[in-house]
């Protein structure tokens, strides 16, 4: 796309030009896209998203990446984040507000030792308090479903607070993923009282846990599929001998058969093939189709 009509959206943030998705994901993989621009305030998005209407110019808005499989592709578009200037927090009594582009880890931390319990699931989660409303993030049996109240969203011009019913909050899931131009922009949280260092020992607990059984010291999104009721997924993997299973740089985690992990020079199309590996074995092994947690982004359907 002719790079005029990306110098025109300058005055709206801070613009870089020809960056990588390698760099904006926790997969550290994907194709290169035409500019990334972080917007300063609320006015200065909507006027940036009045102007992406008006010059039908492609958009992404992503948080931190974490959840996201980008493909090798190019992206001839504009990658918009809020991590930078969307970040404000609030605490009033027993609720928080917080901008989208906030982490939900420094949230949880927070939380907790202002002795307010709510948010210890989303402790180890390496997103933005946006990204985890999104995908309705969990964890130990938790979700922001359990405590989010409403939501500030951006849609059809104009901005209104959100009631999570209204959400459609469901299992890894949102009414955000059926309405791709709806911008989350804040969120408010109703949390609970509770002795500071009861809520931080158990944070620490699941810290350690983390470290003992997931592959942290490698770039990775987490759990690639869902879980079910009666089973979760990492059950079925190890099933179909997907254990260390690879596939150039990428490979299923022998310490934690659900993560996919890139060994250091993995390619999305490696991981993207493994996904597909996986889903073909457990549906012949098993007659269960997987469900994947991680969204795909650019690819050619």
């Amino acid at each position: 796309m002719d790079r005029k009509i990306y110098t025109n959206l300058e005055q709206y943030g801070d613009m870089v030009y020809g960056g990588s998705f390698g760099d904006l994901t926790t997969f550290r993989v994907g194709g290169t896209y035409d500019a990334l621009i972080y917007p300063k305030n609320q006015l200065a998005l909507e006027e940036l998203l009045h102007q992406i209407r008006k010059h039908s110019i492609p958009y992404k808005l992503i948080g931190k990446g974490s959840n996201l499989l980008c493909s090798d592709r190019h992206y001839e578009g504009l990658v918009i984040r809020l991590d930078k200037y969307f970040h404000s927090v609030f605490f009033d009594e027993e609720s928080v507000t917080a901008q989208a582009g906030a982490s939900i880890i420094a949230l949880s931390y927070e939380a907790a030792g202002r002795g307010l319990s709510g948010l210890e699931f989303a402790s180890g989660i390496p997103g933005t308090v946006g990204g985890a409303v999104f995908m309705n993030a969990g964890a130990y049996k938790s979700c922001v479903k359990d405590i989010l109240q409403e939501v500030l969203v951006y849609h059809d011009g104009f901005c209104d607070w959100m009631a999570a019913e209204e959400l459609q909050l469901d299992y890894r899931t949102s009414i955000f993923s059926l309405k791709p131009d709806w911008l989350i922009l804040a969120a408010r949280f109703v949390l609970k009282t509770n002795d500071p260092e009861t809520i931080n020992a158990l944070m620490q607990h699941r810290r350690m846990a983390r470290i003992a059984n997931q592959p942290l010291e490698y770039p990775s999104a987490g759990s690639v599929f869902r879980n079910f009721p009666d089973q979760p997924a990492w059950q079925l993997l190890e099933g179909v001998g997907l254990r260390s299973y690879t596939i150039g740089g990428a490979r299923f985690s022998e310490k934690h058969c659900n993560f996919i992990i890139n060994g250091g020079k993995a390619k999305a199309s490696d991981i993207e093939r493994l996904m597909q590996e996986a889903k073909r074995r457990v549906r012949e092994a098993y007659g269960i189709e997987l469900i994947a947690e991680i969204e795909r982004f650019n690819w050619d359907e």
